[in-house]
């Protein structure tokens, strides 16, 4: 007997949500930008009710603001509301992370190395688009031994929020070098069962990339 496999089916409002969240943290469409529901229509051609959904779901992520017989604006957040993402990520993540360590496992690490290797690769072939979910993930993956499911649930909104700034950011500033090296500098604390110096450094690294980024978008938009 033949065995059955499962196949992940997507819908048109799936396949355009995740090509529209692609570009807006790609930068391919910028902050402030219209997004009209008829011309995204004709370019995917599809009809206007799996665009309108799309947009909708975006606009649950934060990533647009959706307006009825309109379309969408990609949101654009005040240096203020950027600042207060990412100090919802510390506090969310330095949580997260000091209770993960003492219960990670090999494979808990072994995965962030393969993501950091990932992480290098990309950025140095150019593709800052994927950079900024690999480096989401390597997060995650940290934090994932913690079993804490509705702290988790509460940052992926806000790493999803400061994803497209920070992509944008290390393609920008060229500070790959940086990020990859405290990158390591956190996994090493982990595998030490360091939770003081790893939450130290956890919180360091996030501070530091909030200040970066403040500083190089308040330079673009002045």
């Amino acid at each position: 007997m033949t065995q059955k496999r499962a196949v992940v089916r997507q819908s048109l409002p799936d396949i355009i949500v995740a090509d529209l969240r692609q570009r807006i943290l790609s930068g391919d469409l910028a902050e402030g930008e219209l997004i009209r529901q008829e011309l995204l229509a004709e370019e995917y051609d599809v009809s206007r009710m799996p665009v309108r959904e799309a947009l909708k779901r975006l606009d649950a992520e934060g990533l647009v603001v959706f307006t009825n017989n309109r379309g969408a604006t990609v949101t654009k957040h005040s240096l203020d509301e950027i600042a207060e993402i990412f100090d919802v990520r510390i506090l969310l993540e330095v949580d997260l992370f000091t209770r993960a360590i003492p219960m990670m496992q090999d494979v808990h690490f072994d995965e962030c190395e393969t993501l950091l290797n990932e992480m290098k690769a990309s950025y140095h072939a150019g593709d800052v688009a994927a950079w900024g979910p690999l480096n989401a993930r390597f997060h995650r993956i940290f934090y994932d031994a913690a079993n804490r499911k509705l702290t988790s649930n509460l940052l992926e909104r806000a790493s999803l929020q400061s994803n497209r700034y920070v992509s944008l950011h290390i393609n920008e500033l060229k500070n790959s070098e940086t990020a990859q090296r405290e990158h390591s500098d956190l996994l090493l604390l982990a595998r030490q069962r360091d939770v003081k110096g790893a939450a130290a450094k956890l919180r360091s690294h996030i501070e530091s990339t909030k200040l970066q980024v403040l500083e190089w978008i308040s330079s673009t938009r002045s």
